[in-house]
């Protein structure tokens, strides 16, 4: 219990630094989200004071207000739900825009982040245990995919599969002839054919890092004094290699699965791009693009506590599978 208050009370403190920067670093950058609003209605036709006087109610510009005032406001809105309306969108919120974008990102990228880790920590457990073996020798060639460039590789892939043989659709998210985003199985299936090629790509470039990283820790693992003993007792190989081996050599790398999976939600930027698909990261791009300080406040917060939550959930779970995390606290 004494563990668990102080891991919660690091990540309060956490989370308040972070809606602090979060508050502060937009209001430093230059420009004004009713000034570029404005602008852009101008082109539509004059602007009267009364217009001016409605966008800022609506975009609930509190510029002129002292900053605690501000910080209050900005507070008592992230609790309630209110990110203010959007630019780019105008005039959709920005929680709708959030809620529309997000599943996407989550589903594609955080899908082959995991298939990613399972296949790259399964192989990595039977390298180490086989030294020497095929896979062993493998090794090298699948880290020269995490070697080169993300977006090399995306574009390689999309070029072979999608414009030469035509295996896989060229860009978005679903198919656009038919209906739009539903639970019937005609769109569901459309989206895991549109999301396939992305995820497969995620998971070619990724899963040698955990292929290497595990298979480095077995072989530190495997000359343990505990892994002779349990070897002298007659244990079964299988029994060593899942219970003594795998489950100590695999600590570091479910700490790097608690970044990976934080990083989920920021990382799809250059995914959605080379795919022109729809998520977080196309959304953000566009709201950097339009100077649209209501949703990247509001994107950057859903990243903040991705990224936090996903730390807390691992550092959790490490009293269950690392002992002696229970037994320093």
């Amino acid at each position: 219990m004494n563990y668990l208050a102080r891991k919660i009370s690091f990540y309060v403190v956490a989370l308040w630094a972070a809606l602090t920067l979060n508050f502060l670093i937009p209001r430093l950058l230059p420009g004004n989200p009713v000034e570029i609003l404005i602008q852009k209605l101008a082109a539509r036709g004059p602007i009267t004071p009364e217009l001016r006087n409605s966008v800022e109610l609506l975009l609930g510009d509190t510029s002129n207000d002292p900053i605690l005032v501000q910080y209050w406001s900005y507070l008592t809105g992230i609790f309630s739900g209110d990110f203010g309306v959007s630019i780019t969108y105008y005039p959709q919120p920005v929680v709708e825009i959030i809620a529309q974008a997000l599943p996407w990102t989550i589903v594609m990228i955080g899908i082959g982040t995991i298939i990613a880790f399972l296949v790259g920590i399964t192989l990595g457990m039977l390298a180490g245990w086989k030294r020497g073996s095929w896979l062993d020798n493998l090794v090298p060639v699948t880290t020269m995919f995490q070697a080169v460039p993300y977006f090399w590789l995306a574009l390689i892939l999309l070029y072979v599969s999608a414009v030469q043989f035509k295996i896989f659709p060229v860009s978005g998210g679903y198919s656009y002839t038919g209906a739009g985003p539903s639970w019937d199985w005609d769109f569901i299936s459309s989206a895991i054919y549109y999301g396939t090629l992305p995820a497969l790509t995620i998971v070619i470039s990724s899963f040698g890092g955990w292929l290497l990283g595990m298979r480095n820790m077995m072989v530190s693992t495997l000359s343990e004094d505990y892994i002779v003993t349990a070897e002298a007792k007659g244990l079964r190989p299988t029994r060593i290699m899942m219970a003594y081996a795998a489950r100590n050599a695999i600590l570091p790398s479910v700490a790097g699965f608690a970044i990976s999976l934080g990083f989920v939600v920021s990382g799809s930027i250059v995914t959605e791009q080379v795919f022109s698909y729809p998520g977080v990261g196309s959304t953000l791009l566009q709201a950097v693009n339009n100077n649209d300080y209501s949703l990247m406040q509001g994107l950057f917060l859903v990243i903040t506590l991705t990224v936090l939550g996903a730390n807390l959930i691992v550092d959790l779970l490490y009293t269950v599978i690392d002992p002696r995390t229970r037994a320093r606290s």
